[in-house]
């Protein structure tokens, strides 16, 4: 066979005939990430990106074309990518990877596992069972609990909502029977992923029936009883009820341990999504925001966030793990069985999976449990310095009080119309970003448009937020209606 029109480094050689220019090339690589990491600073939080109006680097060339070439291509584009390391990067749920999160992904990718068996991925299935069951523990759910990975807090809602359908309709193998109209409860502003489960499940996106929230944006406990009433007395069949721990918007919490109880007399599944404040079962001062949480059926927790773990790091655990075996799992007769150890793609919406567990076990491990604590404390310290600086001005407003690390918070003047503020704010929201190198998002909450600051990076500090709020002063000055 003719390989003459390969690169010589197009494969890594299993006898290590090209040792040398591999080693080279990863040399190159290498270094290009830690200049691009140690120098992020440098850049924007969030720059143009660099896209010629032909895209032509974009096309399939007829030839290999030469590293140094393409390293340099990639170089200009990690530059114009979104720079979370950045601690001026505080508009999302995005976060500065762990080193040894950014080392395993370079590790399995060269190995290329796959986590769909046991055969196909021996080590990494083991190490993903035993330490998802280790984190199911850490919430309290009990001896029996355990987890598996998937790629984002999505599929984890998704998957959980399929269990609880399927509990409780036994619609495994059948399905959802004629007549039958399966809805579950959650907050009016939760996570939209529950919406595309209700639709992927084939019960339309009104099957989960929204929830008023107060104005801490936390379910109403009255509203949900009454909602749940009147779901019965309409003939449909509510199966669930969902709490969020931590909002997309204002990282609020909801009610947990009042909604479980709801849903345990009910006998319905109670499904909690703290795909952002599962963090906080790590932490020693602000687990107990989390009471209740022990009681869930499932749990839906993203390491991706608030751990650090490079994308994609997300996980869904079960009280009771053998409701995922009995209501979900599809054999794949192509795959040997392993005792004790479940091939895991027989229990994911997902196929082929790769093995996220390496990066999470290593920040686990790297960081460790009071390595942790002590960054979510850091965290709360820059949110209580934010809070009081948006009450300090009374041209700003919050949303509501937070409950973690998220502030949401608008300028508000008389006389200006709505679309008027929404552009105000807009338009402080770019100055922000030009002038103080600072990103916030902006999402619309309430129907209006909002400031967001999401104060994760653990390199963001309190000289970065008063020159944050310095900057918000300068364009007040100048820019006042």
């Amino acid at each position: 066979m003719d390989f003459s029109a390969l690169p010589t480094t197009a494969f890594i050689h299993p006898d290590g005939e090209n040792r040398d220019e591999i080693a080279t090339l990863l040399n190159q690589v290498i270094d290009l990430l830690v200049d691009s990491m140690t120098q992020a600073t440098d850049r924007s939080p969030l720059p143009e990106p660099l896209i010629s109006a032909d895209y032509g680097w974009a096309k399939l060339p007829d030839h290999a074309v030469e590293i140094a070439p393409l390293l340099a291509e990639i170089k200009a584009h990690l530059n114009h990518g979104m720079n979370a390391a950045h601690p001026g990067y505080i508009g999302h749920m995005d976060s500065i990877p762990t080193t040894v999160s950014v080392i395993a992904d370079l590790l399995v990718a060269a190995l290329n596992n796959n986590m769909l068996s046991v055969e196909m991925s021996p080590v990494f299935s083991r190490l993903e069972t035993l330490v998802l069951k280790h984190i199911a523990q850490l919430f309290g759910l009990g001896p029996k609990a355990q987890g598996i990975l998937v790629s984002g807090g999505s599929l984890a809602n998704l998957q959980a909502l399929i269990v609880a359908r399927n509990q409780a309709f036994n619609a495994l193998d059948h399905g959802i029977t004629s007549g039958q109209k399966p809805v579950f409860f959650v907050s009016e502003v939760a996570h939209t992923s529950f919406q595309k489960a209700a639709m992927i499940m084939g019960l339309g996106t009104k099957a989960a029936i929204p929830v008023a929230t107060n104005q801490n944006s936390q379910i109403d406990i009255t509203d949900l009883k009454t909602k749940l009433d009147q779901a019965n007395a309409d003939g449909q069949h509510p199966f669930a009820i969902v709490a969020t721990a931590g909002t997309t918007v204002t990282g609020s919490i909801d009610p947990i341990a009042e909604m479980a109880r709801i849903a345990q007399s009910n006998q319905l599944w109670f499904h909690v999504d703290a795909a952002y404040g599962g963090a906080l079962m790590l932490s020693d001062r602000y687990q107990s925001l989390l009471t209740g949480i022990e009681q869930a059926d499932s749990v839906t927790f993203n390491p991706q966030k608030w751990l650090y773990v490079a994308k994609t790091c997300a996980m869904v655990m079960f009280r009771k793990f053998d409701q995922l075996q009995q209501q979900f799992r599809v054999m794949a007769p192509y795959m040997h069985d392993h005792d004790n150890w479940p091939n895991l793609g027989e229990l994911t919406v997902q196929g082929t999976r790769h093995p996220d567990i390496l990066k999470l076990w290593l920040s686990l491990q790297h960081i460790g449990r009071k390595g942790y604590s002590a960054i979510i404390d850091h965290n709360y310290a820059l949110t209580h310095t934010f809070t009081t600086a948006v009450k300090a001005r009374p041209f700003l407003i919050l949303a509501n009080e937070p409950q973690m690390n998220l502030v949401c918070f608008r300028a508000e003047f008389s006389g200006l119309s709505a679309d008027q503020l929404d552009h105000w704010n807009h338009e402080l929201q770019q100055w922000l970003l030009h002038q103080g190198t600072t990103f916030l998002s902006l999402p619309i909450y309430r129907g209006q448009r909002w400031l967001k600051a999401v104060l994760l990076n653990p390199f963001t500090t309190k000289d970065h937020i008063h020159q944050l709020f310095s900057h918000i002063d300068n364009y007040y000055s100048t820019h006042t209606p």
